[in-house]
Parts: structure tokens; C-alpha cells; sequence
């Protein structure tokens, strides 16, 4: 039904599929004829006109209709002719604002592939700034405050040791709700003999041993000689104090076999005398050897606990020592998670590990620190894959050729990465002498030297970041997936040549610690400045998608060189392999200083600081470029990417004053922890703990192997 308003008729417009409305004013000149009655009722449309005195004028008839036909369609296009007229506005700002001069404007646009798409307020259009002088990007650089912050925490804990075998015996009752173990007296006395810093700092050693408390005496030593029987596992047996390094298994041969173990027995060396009969089983690989699922962990009255009708009862058949094509080491630590993580939902850990990068073309021209601007307080080794299994593409360790054992068995390693239950000790490699692995070693005179004969003094160290070593870092099980581990990332990173770029944030000037400077900057003229880094030994190259030439093609190769060659440089590279790194403590006796990314700890862990005796790295390593730029200062490409005068200046008077005083900070303090806590005397005392701990879980009377005062 039609109805009528204010003289307008109006109806349902059905043509629109729409609601009905009002009609045009258009239509209405169509349907009514004109009259002077009509021109009455619509005066107010058409009054002062005086072509519409004259009633029946076509004229005056054909302009009504062409008047009510615009505004019909204004009205039927309103919101079409609102966007262009704002489009039309966009346009003509762009043209405006493009006729200024805008220098340097290649280096205005971040290339960060972690940009958000939705700009933050005010982003879309931020107005020209009204006078040249930039503000500082951030208010404060963070890694002072992680200094600080991290030097506090270190003195609190070295200066609240215990002084007194009473006050330790009281620690350790506090800590660990027991009394110590026996022989804990002699334990202190040693400690006090060689001067030991750390007395009650075994947190991790206590973590180790935890789930063993759950097993007899009994089920101990028979699992102790059971997996000794598998390969790549040696038994330290210790018999009327003596040791003696068994191999339970010859047939099964391996290059690694008994060096460990040999290390071991070294260790105990001088208090082996005291401890009581017992088998320590030593892992002969770097990787870690044992994976137990959950459920067996949480419900273990579902699993078979008695492992009297031996080994290949515990483990359903025959051991195999590598995977062949039934099984690889992340589908038997996923099962380590509890059922309601990530990593137990198969699909999760399929998720791809590349980030597409989506660039939100209307931000701010202005620069920001960005994602490459963040640090990390410690390690990797916390890091979480069961809720974040998509991640593990990224860790060799999870693709190694070495079955796991997935039986609470006791394994002795140097390292272990979290979800596996090996017990850790220290590395052979860090306790022996070898001219590959050891600061200040003599390989011709067989003498240790405090000062290594390659070592050179900090004023002439050169200020880039170095590394040099083999293609190692995972196996191939799966096979297709090394080019994601740990090392191949830093070394295309370190090596790359393309035209993608990182954001550097930095002082200028250089003596400036309160006005901080973003700049973009082109990976391959960084990587050029500051980075030394390429590999010296292809390890299974086959197992590269490629092969050899497709390693030569994407990452840098150079020549081997000795030990003594890193200590030309400032800073010193610290990363995983096949697993954890060999060279740290010969790294921390020098007068550089490592920047360490593992996702391992070790038995140390519980002993050293992050940001005091070393630098940490996140698995990423892509904050290494702001590192490099807070201790050393901007390079010459940073400086000019800005515009600034500072890269006129001589690269002597570029540095950051203090930041290289920080720097040298750093190395002072991870070489006095090296000499101070990090010696083999501090490593012979935490294994002189470990095996009094496992002297009490051997037994089968354990408030017998109590310590009391």
C-alpha cells in the first residue's frame, strides 16, 4: 500500500530487494502529472522558478524531472560518492605530502616479517613532525638493567653459601625436606680443602635423582647392570675402592665408546677409596638417552616396574640402537607431555616453522626497535615444546639417529635437554686437556698455562662475532629437515646475502646513553661488519636436502682453525651441536666472551649467571645485530642508513665507551668464575655429591646412609 507524507507518495521499493522507503523524487515527477494544483502542493520544491508560472510548459516539466532525477541518484548513491570523495582526499594527501623532500626514504621502511598488520593508534596517519630533532625510541636500553639485575642475583647467591658443615647440613634439610647423605662430613671437608664456592647450590642434581627415590635399592642395581648391557652405555664399576671401566657390550661398535666414562673415573679419582661398591652406567653419545611417556610417570602401577626378567622384558623385545624407519626421537618425547598438551594432538607439531611476513602498508613511517629489539634473560633450556611442538623443527636434537630408551633407566650424560631423565655430570671435555678444547693447554710441553699462548689483549681484539665448526646439530630421522637446525640457522643468517634487512637500534652519538636511534639496514652489509662465522667440516652431507653443493651454495665455508684463533676476537659463539658444546669452559677462560645459546643445562647450570659470566642467546640469534650494536656501537652502514655524523668519525671514536667497558665486564667475570668455580676441583666436588647420593638410592637400607651431626 502506498502512503502518502507531507505531500510525497511513498511505497515499497521491491526492485532493491530492499525495505521498503520513500521513492525518488524522479519517480514521483513521472507518476503525477503537473498541474498548477500540483505546483501548489509542491511549492516548496519549486518556488521562485518562474518557468513554473506557466502551467503545461514542457519546459518547466522537463527541468522538474531532471532536477528530481539527481537528486534521486545522490540519494540513491550517497554512500558510493562519500568513499570516493574520501578516497579522492587520500590521494590528494599522498600527492601533497609526496612533493616534499623526504631523504633517505629507502631507509624509512622496515622490513620486520614480525610487523603487525593493525597499525596502533594514531598510525595510519601521523602528521609531520614540526621541527628535525627526533626522540629517542626507548626511553632506556635494557641490557643494563639485565646486568644489574643479573650481578645482584649472582652476589646473593654466592654470598649466602654456607659457612659452616652445621648451616650446610641445615640447608640441605630445608631444601630437600631429608637429612644429607653419608659421608656428607668428608664431602665438606673437601670442599673447604680446595676452597669450593658453591656448597649448596645442587638443586639440579636433586632434580636428576628425584624420580629414583620411587625404585628399591634392588630394582636400582639391576637396572644399573641391565642398561649397561645396551650399546653406547659403559659401566664405571666401583669394587672395594677401586674403579674400572666396563664394556658390556664389545660386539656393538663406537668411536665414543668409554671416552665419558673414562672422564668419569678420573673424577672420583680422589675420594674413590670411601665410597661403597656401586655401578655408575655412562652414556658413550653427547645426545640424551632416556625418554619415559607420561603415563608412565604419573601411573606407574600401569607399567611394568620389576625388571627382573631383564631388559628386553622392560622394553618389549630387542633393543635396536638407531630408528631405522620405526620411530624417531620427537614422536617419543611428545609422549612425555601430559594428553592435554599441544604436542600430543598429532596435527599441532605439523604446524610450519616459516612465518609469512604481511606488511601493513598504511603505519607509520616512523622506526621502531621491532621484534629484533628483545632479550632474553637466560637460556633456551626452559623452553616449553610440549605447548609449542611446532618449534621443534628448529633443535637437531629431536631428529638424532640414536633411539631413546624409554624406561626409567639409570644414564649417566653430560647434558640434558628438558623431557629427558638422563642424570647429568660433568663433560670429559671440560675436566681432561685437549689442544681442541681446553684454554692455555700445551699440547707440546703437556702443561697447562693460565694464559694462552694465542691470547690477545682486549684493545686488540677484533670487535666482530666469531665461530667456526662442523656441520653437526641433528641426525636424520626424519630425514629433509636439517636445514632448520640450530647451526645451518646461524650460519644462513651470518652468511646472508640478500637483500632483506634488520633493525638496529644504537646511540648516536656514541657517548649518548640517553638518545637511541632505529635504523634499517641491509643483512648483508651488517653481516659484513660484524660477523665471522662459517663452517669447516661437512658432517653426513647426504643428509642435507642437496647434498654438499647445496651446503656450499646456502651457508659459508672456510678453513679449520685452532682453538687459539678465537681469541682474537671479542665475542665468541657458544652453540649446540649433536648436542650440548664442548668448548664453553675454554670459551669462559679467555679474555672474550661467549654468547651462548643452548636448549641444554648442564651440571653447572645451577652455578653461573646469565648476563654476568656470559651473554645468552634465544634460539632465534636474532637479536645478536643489537647486541653487537649496544656493546660495540653502530657500524659505518648503521650511521649512515640515518644520516648521522658520527660515521665521518674514526671507528676508534664510534665505540660505545660503555658498552665496551661492560663488555670487557662480562669477560672478567665469566674467566674469574672459570678460575674460581668452573675448575675441575669444583668438579670433582660435585661429583663427590653425586655419589653419595647415589650411594644412598644403591642401598637397600637408605636411613642407614644418613648423615646426622
Amino acid at each position: 500500500m502506498d502512503v502518502v507524507k507531507d505531500g510525497v507518495k511513498t511505497g515499497a521499493n521491491k526492485s532493491h530487494g530492499g525495505d521498503a522507503g520513500p521513492e525518488s523524487l524522479g519517480q514521483q515527477a513521472f507518476k503525477s502529472p503537473f498541474n498548477p494544483q500540483n505546483q501548489r502542493q509542491h511549492g516548496r520544491l519549486f518556488s521562485g522558478d518562474p518557468d513554473f508560472e506557466k502551467a503545461g510548459d514542457p519546459s518547466a516539466i522537463m527541468l522538474s524531472r531532471n532536477r528530481g532525477s539527481v537528486l534521486g541518484f545522490i540519494r540513491r548513491n550517497s554512500g558510493y560518492i562519500f568513499m570516493f570523495s574520501v578516497l579522492f582526499m587520500f590521494m590528494q594527501l599522498g600527492f601533497h605530502n609526496g612533493q616534499r623532500h623526504h631523504p633517505k626514504l629507502e631507509n624509512m621502511v622496515v622490513q620486520d616479517p614480525e610487523d603487525s598488520w593493525t597499525p596502533g593508534p594514531g598510525s595510519i596517519l601521523p602528521l609531520p613532525e614540526d621541527n628535525d630533532e627526533k626522540k629517542s625510541v626507548i626511553a632506556e636500553h635494557p641490557i643494563p638493567g639485565l646486568m644489574e639485575e643479573a650481578e645482584l642475583k649472582y652476589r646473593k647467591k654466592l654470598g649466602g653459601q654456607s659457612k659452616t658443615l652445621k648451616a650446610a647440613v641445615s640447608e640441605y634439610r630445608r631444601r630437600y625436606k631429608r637429612a644429607p647423605p653419608k659421608g656428607f662430613d668428608e664431602w665438606w671437608q673437601f670442599t673447604q680443602k680446595y676452597d669450593v664456592k658453591m656448597i649448596d647450590e645442587y638443586d639440579g642434581l636433586f632434580e636428576d635423582l628425584k624420580p629414583f627415590w620411587e625404585l628399591s635399592g634392588e630394582e636400582i642395581r639391576r637396572r644399573a647392570a641391565q642398561v649397561g648391557e645396551l650399546p653406547s652405555i659403559d659401566l664405571v664399576r666401583i669394587r672395594d675402592g677401586m674403579a674400572t671401566v666396563i664394556n658390556v657390550n664389545p660386539a656393538f661398535h663406537d668411536s665414543e665408546v668409554s671416552a665419558r666414562a673414562r672422564g668419569f673415573k678420573s673424577m672420583i679419582g680422589k675420594f674413590m677409596t670411601s665410597l661403597p661398591d656401586m655401578d655408575f652406567p655412562i652414556n658413550a653419545k653427547a645426545e640424551g638417552r632416556v625418554l619415559v611417556p607420561w603415563e608412565h610417570r604419573t601411573y606407574p602401577n600401569l607399567t611394568l616396574q620389576d625388571s627382573s626378567k631383564g631388559v628386553q622384558a622392560m622394553l618389549g623385545g630387542p633393543f635396536k640402537p638407531d630408528w631405522s624407519d620405526d620411530g624417531n626421537v620427537w614422536e617419543a618425547w611428545r609422549r612425555t607431555c601430559s594428553p592435554n598438551s599441544s604436542a600430543r594432538r598429532l596435527l599441532s607439531s605439523l604446524r610450519s616453522s616459516a612465518n609469512i611476513p604481511v606488511k601493513n602498508h598504511l603505519a607509520s613511517q616512523d622506526i621502531s626497535p621491532g621484534s629484533d629489539f628483545t632479550f632474553t634473560q637466560t637460556t633456551s633450556a626452559s623452553e616449553d615444546y610440549c605447548e609449542t611442538p611446532y618449534a621443534h623443527y628448529t633443535q637437531g636434537h629431536f631428529f638424532s639417529d640414536w633411539r631413546s630408551i624409554p624406561v626409567l633407566y639409570p644414564v649417566f650424560s653430560p647434558a640434558k635437554a628438558k623431557g629427558f631423565m638422563d642424570i647429568r655430570i660433568p663433560s670429559h671435555y671440560y675436566y681432561g686437556s685437549t689442544k681442541r678444547y681446553t684454554y692455555g693447554w700445551d699440547s707440546v710441553n703437556l702443561e697447562l698455562n693460565e694464559v694462552d699462548a694465542m691470547e690477545v689483549a682486549w684493545e686488540n681484539k677484533i670487535d666482530k662475532i666469531f665461530w667456526r665448526g662442523a656441520t653437526t646439530g641433528g641426525g636424520s630421522h626424519p630425514p629433509g629437515f636439517a636445514p632448520q637446525y640450530q647451526r645451518h640457522r646461524f650460519l644462513r643468517m651470518a652468511s646472508d646475502k640478500s637483500n632483506t634487512s634488520r633493525v638496529v637500534t644504537f646511540a648516536d652519538p656514541p657517548t649518548s646513553g640517553a638518545h637511541w636511534v632505529a635504523a634499517v639496514v641491509p643483512t648483508a652489509t651488517l653481516n659484513e661488519e660484524i660477523m665471522d662465522a662459517a663452517f669447516v667440516k661437512s658432517v653426513a652431507p647426504g643428509s642435507y636436502p642437496g647434498g654438499q653443493q647445496a651446503l656450499e651454495a646456502e651457508h659459508r665455508f672456510g678453513d679449520s682453525v685452532p682453538l687459539g684463533r678465537h681469541w682474537a676476537y671479542k665475542y665468541l659463539i657458544d652453540m649446540d651441536g649433536m648436542s650440548y658444546s664442548g668448548r664453553f669452559m675454554s670459551f669462559l677462560a679467555s679474555d672474550s666472551v661467549p654468547i651462548k645459546s643452548t636448549v641444554y643445562d648442564e651440571f653447572f647450570t645451577d652455578w653461573i649467571q646469565p648476563w654476568v659470566h656470559f651473554i645468552p642467546l634465544s634460539s632465534s640469534y636474532k637479536e645478536i645485530y643489537n647486541i653487537h650494536a649496544y656493546f660495540s656501537g653502530a657500524t659505518e652502514a648503521t650511521l649512515r642508513a640515518v644520516n648521522s655524523t658520527s660515521a665521518e668519525l674514526p671507528p676508534d671514536q664510534r665505540k660505545s665507551i660503555e658498552g665496551d667497558k661492560r663488555l670487557r665486564r662480562i669477560a672478567r667475570a665469566g674467566k674469574r668464575w672459570k678460575q674460581t668455580v668452573g675448575r675441575t676441583l669444583d668438579m670433582e666436588a660435585y661429583v663427590y655429591r653425586l655419589c653419595l647420593e647415589w650411594a644412598r638410592l644403591w642401598a637397600d637400607d637408605r636411613d642407614s646412609m644418613n648423615f646426622s651431626l
